[in-house]
Parts: C-alpha cells; sequence; structure tokens
C-alpha cells in the first residue's frame, strides 16, 4: 500500500468516527452512559426520543464501538465501550466552550447564568477535599448517584435542595455539580444557595469529567 493511501485510510476511518458521533442524540446519549449503565427504555426517558429512535442510535453507537451490552434477566444494559471515550467526549466539550468564549461574552451566557458565580476547577477542588475545607453537593438525581458520586458526596437532587437546607453544614464552602458543563442544575442549585447566605460555587466540569481523568469514584452501597 502507498504512503499516500495509507493516509487516506488513516484519516477516512478518522471522519466515519466523526460522522458517528455527529449527532445531537447520539452526543445526549453518551453523556447519559457516562453516568452510568442503564436500559434502551431509560435512556429514551431520559433523552425524550423514542425507543424505538433510541435504538437505532444506540446500534450505530455499538457497531462503532463507542458502547457496549450486557443483559441482565430480560434487560439490556448499555455501557460505554473500551476506549478514552470519556476523554473524548470531554475534549469535544472543550472546544465547544473554547469557541462559545470567542463568540460570546461570559455575562450573556445562560449556560453561566449571570455570570456572578464563581465556578472551581477540578484541580482546585482536589486540594481542598485533601484540606477538608469543602463539603461536595451531588445535585443530580439519585439515581445517578447512586451508578456513581464524586468521593464523600452529598446528594441533594435540585428539585429537593430547598426542602433539604438543613442537611448542608454552614461551616464549610459547598461545592455543587452536576453531569457536566452544559447541566445547568449545579448553577442554578448554586444561585439558590447563594440567595440563602452559603458559601458556594459550581464544579466547572461535571461527573463524566471527573472519570475522565481516572480520578476515584465511589458508588451507593446496594
Amino acid at each position: 500500500m502507498m504512503k499516500n493511501d495509507a493516509h487516506t485510510l488513516l484519516f477516512s476511518e478518522l471522519a466515519e468516527i466523526a460522522r458517528t458521533l455527529g449527532h445531537a442524540h447520539r452526543l445526549m446519549l453518551l453523556e447519559h452512559i457516562a453516568q452510568g449503565e442503564r436500559p434502551v427504555e431509560r435512556l429514551a426517558d431520559l433523552t425524550g426520543l423514542t425507543i424505538a429512535n433510541t435504538s437505532q442510535h444506540l446500534q450505530l453507537l455499538r457497531r462503532a464501538g463507542f458502547v457496549e451490552t450486557r443483559r441482565e434477566g430480560k434487560r439490556v444494559l448499555y455501557r460505554l465501550g473500551n476506549g478514552p471515550i470519556e476523554t473524548v467526549l470531554a475534549s469535544l466539550r472543550a472546544y465547544a466552550e473554547h469557541t462559545r468564549a470567542e463568540i460570546r461574552d461570559l455575562v450573556s451566557d445562560p449556560i453561566n447564568s449571570n455570570g456572578r458565580l464563581d465556578s472551581i476547577s477540578r484541580e482546585d477542588l482536589l486540594e481542598r477535599l485533601a484540606a477538608g475545607s469543602v463539603t461536595l453537593l451531588d445535585v443530580r438525581s439519585s439515581e445517578e448517584y447512586a451508578l456513581g458520586h464524586l468521593p464523600g458526596a452529598l446528594n441533594i437532587p435540585a428539585d429537593e435542595l430547598e426542602q433539604r437546607l438543613t442537611e448542608l453544614p454552614s461551616s464549610h464552602e459547598i461545592v455543587a455539580y452536576c453531569r457536566g458543563p452544559y447541566c445547568v442544575l449545579s448553577t442554578t442549585a448554586a444561585e439558590m444557595l447563594e440567595a440563602r447566605g452559603f458559601r458556594v460555587r459550581r464544579l466547572a466540569s461535571g461527573f463524566p469529567d471527573w472519570k475522565a481523568a481516572d480520578l476515584q469514584v465511589e458508588q451507593a452501597a446496594a
């Protein structure tokens, strides 16, 4: 095979991978599967797609190696495939954030609300956790929390937070996190807590990025 032919084959493979990822619904499914393995019915519910449409996208992702399956009784559960898939997703998010920063001001970015809230990087959070000076607040659903969460995180779903404020320590700064930079749950939660006098920041990334960095993850006891 000629050298140019080998290069063409390589880039053709890369283009095929890009085509597989080049659909919003497939990226949404991968983001949800990155939280933990789930059956097609639950993935359809989370993404707002029909079961048939969800299955079609999942089969494409499976053929490309992005997801794998295992059977549990009558259910087929989907999980991420082998390889640095979470890193690929994190890189896509990072590039999107770079693009967003160049085309709009942070203050007008609805993902970051009104720009008042401080965020904390993963590296800074690790230092604060080692010092024992922050409380981690996971505002995802209890289902997602059970599938995997940051070590020592307290789980209060965003829609229950206002009724459970007494469970939060007032002496520690709180760091809220959710599914990632495009998930607004942590922003909404942090705004509400700040309005009630808590010292709070939001994690700039989210749970999938934490896993992609090969950091420790805990699961709820069965």
